[in-house]
């Protein structure tokens, strides 16, 4: 079936934060020219060769990075010049998300992307601490997020979600719940947050294996969670996914569909793609993805087919991760088994014809997705 969600990625940003794992780029000024061409040349090496319709037909355009933000005004539109050769939607329902920072998104940008079609922003506040976004090597200042969001309501563009990260060292002292007083502050419809993990690859990840830095403990990481879930919903958020928390009707539709594992078409570096069941995904190098297309050449990097053990856990794992849950009547007697013992311990709950986890259960999601798919028998 051919895909309703296209992921566009532009891996460049001014500088690459310690905790990154993205396939991103370092540079001060985005090449938009090549990127453009670039993202023109692999759709047009995707629709000759997959079983595409003469024009898809698109429910999302999300495009992340790296930092959309700092392609600057004309770029969006011209993508959506690039992306009508390719497919169609409907501007009165899609939903085309564009990524921003905080420093490089201003009021021109704001009224440049809306009227190319962008009718959501996701803003990439992370915490409104001065010492912790200088540790994490963030340009924008504590105000850098209230200034972004005036320029958004500025220009109309209303539907707006906020990046936070929790989890943050000890060290730095910043105080979670202040940073949630603050997202709250700037009324956004949606809020994403993301604990700070050590990938092994960035400068934070060889940071902690050489002792130089310490993450939160268990205790801290799951009391800052349960306090934003808390928090969150006693403003009227409705905790729809793990790590995500929006306003009745402003869930993000591109997200859910990956949650939902429905098919998705991912362009750009690093990016990935699911036909069900083959997921794929591209170079994460930029220049070697840009002279590959160019070139004429797939980019593709790798792929997977899924076997019925794999797409079973996958679908497992999904379905537990959102408040969707997963069909209780679909369990085994062992599995049922087994939901019943995380009810007692309180990590799961029945909701009408589904089993859910809590939010004690997510902060255990991996763990719980493979134990019960361990008992499918």
């Amino acid at each position: 079936m051919p895909p309703e969600y296209l992921y566009i990625h532009v891996p460049f940003c001014v500088r690459r934060c310690g905790y990154c794992d993205f396939a991103v780029t370092a540079t001060s000024e985005a090449p938009v020219e090549r990127w453009l061409e670039s993202v023109r040349a692999e759709l047009t090496l995707r629709a000759a060769g997959e079983a595409w319709p003469e024009r898809l037909r698109l429910a999302t355009i999300y495009v992340g990075g790296g930092t959309p933000s700092l392609l600057g005004t004309g770029a969006m539109a011209r993508l959506g010049e690039v992306l009508a050769h390719f497919a169609t939607w409907d501007p009165e329902t899609v939903e085309w998300t564009a990524e921003a920072n905080p420093e490089s998104f201003t009021e021109e940008l704001a009224h440049d992307w809306r009227a190319a079609g962008v009718n959501r922003l996701s803003l990439g506040a992370q915490t409104f601490h001065e010492p912790s976004l200088r540790w994490m090597g963030r340009l924008h200042g504590a105000e850098g997020p209230a200034r972004a969001v005036a320029a958004a309501l500025a220009a109309g563009l209303t539907n707006y979600s906020i990046d936070l990260i929790f989890g943050l060292p000890s060290r730095l002292e910043r105080v979670w719940s202040a940073d949630l007083e603050t997202a709250l502050s700037l009324e956004p419809q949606h809020v994403s947050l993301y604990g700070l993990t050590a990938e092994p690859a960035t400068p934070l990840g060889r940071s902690v294996q050489a002792g130089r830095e310490e993450l939160a403990d268990e205790e801290r990481y799951a009391a800052e969670f349960l306090l934003a879930a808390e928090r969150l919903g006693a403003a009227g958020f409705e905790h729809y996914e793990v790590s995500n928390f929006a306003r009745p009707g402003r869930e993000s539709r591109h997200n859910r569909a990956y949650w939902q594992h429905r098919a998705y078409a991912g362009v750009g570096p690093g990016a990935h793609s699911y036909a069900p069941p083959v997921r794929s995904w591209n170079v994460r190098d930029w220049a070697e993805y840009s002279r590959r297309v160019l070139a004429g050449q797939s980019p593709e990097d790798g792929r997977e087919e899924l076997g019925e053990p794999e797409l079973g856990l996958e679908r497992v794992w999904l379905g537990l991760r959102s408040r969707d849950g997963i069909e209780a009547a679909a369990l085994s007697e062992a599995q049922r088994g087994t939901v019943a013992g995380w009810e007692r311990q309180g990590w799961a709950e029945q909701a009408g014809a589904a089993v859910r986890l809590t939010r004690s259960g997510w902060l255990l999601l991996d763990r719980l997705a493979v134990d019960l798919e361990a008992g499918r028998g």
